[in-house]
Parts: structure tokens; sequence; C-alpha cells
């Protein structure tokens, strides 16, 4: 891991998972790099009987699918801080990222294993798949991952097993709801775009979410499955205005997806509905989804048992069940969509 540090204030992240297209949208960082990020607090890091000796500063590795830190990586930081530990003192945290590649990420995690961290955290369920096969050895904490359980992480969410606890949240659960919100923002909502890719499992289960609701709610969905970002690329070129109300964005980054939404839909003035706040900040319409920094602040809780001598095997399984409903006011403008009071007043924020 090479010890290069940010030089920018480290909460400014690089989005949840992905930046808002890949040549014209935020600083894309090289694959291969890894920033370590040196935070601060008050507070002394202590051995409690029962914890192993370590070597401080304890070094965390970040796995992620994303461009740079995320918010559940930032709210690891905070949530530490919180509990006392201290910058380079009592611990440091090292990200490496793979810039939407899901077939990197075996590789990477490889990279955090044998640069000898002490514990680490996986943003995402590919992620949490990729360190786990990396080692059996090393403390794993997860966050944003729906179905641990299903996708054989753990072996039950009040013991995970293993050498493997995290945060669950509800994504897939609030599919539903998400189009139903989507419905009311954008008046004569009929057809809607959801493009995934085909390569991972947990998007054809979204998928399939969101087939259902669509069918219930009277709109219909357009599924579009792609294998590679220029597959993704030439998809979204091809929509056609007048034939398509919106676009749903998928669950994760894997082939930047989310950015390739974001830049067409502003190009073509497209409704979008995202599952996290970065791409309505970036100018999408709307997201409805787990407050994923608050995911990261609940990880710190985990961490801080694990250092204090936990098994992470015993260490249950926590739900992040923070929900956000955003709404950028500006965007709806430019779009000529005027949102009532009612919907306005369920948002948890406005951007306007």
């Amino acid at each position: 891991m090479d010890n290069a540090f940010l030089s920018e204030d480290p909460t400014q992240t690089q989005g949840s998972h992905a930046a808002p297209g890949s040549r014209s949208g935020g600083r894309l960082l090289r694959q291969t790099f890894i920033i370590a990020l040196v935070l601060v607090s008050g507070g002394l890091l202590t051995s409690s009987a029962g914890a192993e000796e370590r070597t401080y500063p304890i070094k965390i590795g970040v796995l992620t699918i994303g461009w740079g830190p995320t918010p559940a990586t930032v709210g690891l930081r905070d949530g530490l801080l919180k509990l006392g530990y201290r910058e380079n003192e009592d611990f440091v945290i090292g990200v490496r990222f793979t810039q939407g590649d899901l077939a990197a990420l075996p590789a990477a995690a490889h990279d955090l294993v044998q640069y000898g961290v002490d514990i680490i955290f996986a943003s995402t369920d590919g992620a949490a798949q990729a360190v786990q096969q990396a080692t059996s050895q090393i403390p794993i904490v997860f966050a944003e991952v729906n179905d641990p359980l299903g996708i054989g992480l753990i072996q039950s969410f009040a013991r995970p097993g293993g050498n493997i606890t995290g945060v669950t949240d509800l994504h897939l659960e609030l599919g539903p709801k998400r189009l139903e919100l989507f419905r009311e923002i954008v008046p004569g909502l009929k057809r809607v775009l959801f493009l995934y890719d085909a390569n991972h499992a947990h998007a054809a289960v979204e998928a399939e979410r969101y087939r259902d609701a669509a069918r219930r709610l009277g709109i219909e969905l357009a599924e579009k499955a792609v294998r590679t970002q220029e597959e993704a690329r030439a998809a979204l070129a091809q929509i056609q205005r007048n034939k398509i109300d919106g676009i749903l964005a998928p669950y994760q980054a894997n082939l930047n997806i989310p950015g390739f939404i974001l830049e067409v839909a502003s190009q073509w003035a497209i409704p979008t509905m995202f599952n996290t706040t970065f791409f309505v900040e970036g100018g999408g319409l709307a997201q409805y989804g787990p407050e994923y920094y608050e995911s990261g602040r609940q990880a710190a809780r985990l961490v801080d048992k694990i250092l204090k001598g936990a098994d992470p095997a015993q260490i249950p399984v926590e739900v992040n069940a923070k929900i956000e409903f955003v709404i950028n006011l500006k965007v709806a403008k430019a779009l000529g969509l005027t949102i009532t009071p009612e919907v306005l007043y369920r948002a948890d924020r406005i951007i306007r």
C-alpha cells in the first residue's frame, strides 16, 4: 500500500459508488492507486483483557468498487473519532478502489492482505465477497451489503461465523417504495428504464423487485442488462427521449452505470431516481435509500469491539435502518416538474 495522503479534505468523498461519468465527472483516480487517510480525534486506544497485542497505529484497509473514499468510509472514520481514537497514533485508513470494475476486486483485496492490514472494511457486497475469499485470518467488517446471508457472507445474523461481521441495509426492500416515490415526483410516469450489470446476481434480484413493483403501479419497466462499460454507454446513447419517462439507477456502481445515467439524463433532460445522495447533488432528480454514512458509523462500533478483543464470528450483524429521501428542486424546475407540497414535506432534504 502506497503511503500517499489526501491533500484535500477527506470528508469530500468521490461518491457512494462512482464518479458522475467516467470522462467528465469528478477526478478519476488511477485504479492501482491506494489512498491512506490519516484521521484525527481525541482519546487513547487501550487494550482490554483478551485483546491481542497490536502494533499502533492500527492499519484499516478499505476496499470499495467506487472512485475513492465513500460516505460509508467517512462514516467509519467519524465513528472511530467519536469513540476516542486518534489520528496516526491509534489508526490509519488506506482505501483501495476499483473505479466500477467488479472483476478487479479480488486483486485489490489481495493487495490489502499482502500489505498486512489489521482489519479490512469492505464497502458493498462484491468487495465483501472478494476480501472474504482473500483471507480467513484478518477480521472483516462490511457495509452497504443488502443480503449478507443470501450471498454466503455470514452463517447467521446473530453469529456471523468465520472472520466477518458488518452492517446490512434495506436497499432491496425499499425498491417498491423508491419506484412509488418516483411516480409521485414525475406526474405521468409510465415507462421507466432500468439498466443493470448482467454479471452481478444482486442486480438480477433488484430487477425482479422493480418488475413486481412496476406491475402493481401500472408502470412499464424497460429492462436492459449489459456486461461492459461500452455496452452501458451505448445502451444509454440509444435512448429516445419521447419513449422514456424516467431512469432508475442500479444499487451498485458496477460498470459506472449510475455515472453514465447522470450524464445522459442531464443531456436529454430525463428524470432520474438514485439510491444515494451523491448523484442527486451531482444533478440527479431524487434519491431514496439507506444513509450510507450511518452504515460507516455503525461499522466503527464493530471495529471497536474487534480491537478490544471480540471475535468477529460472535459479533451480531447490525441493520442500518436510517433512510433518506432527497429531492433536487433545482433539477425538478429545470425539467419543468411541479412537485406537490405533500411530497416535498416528506423529503428528508431538499437541494435548492
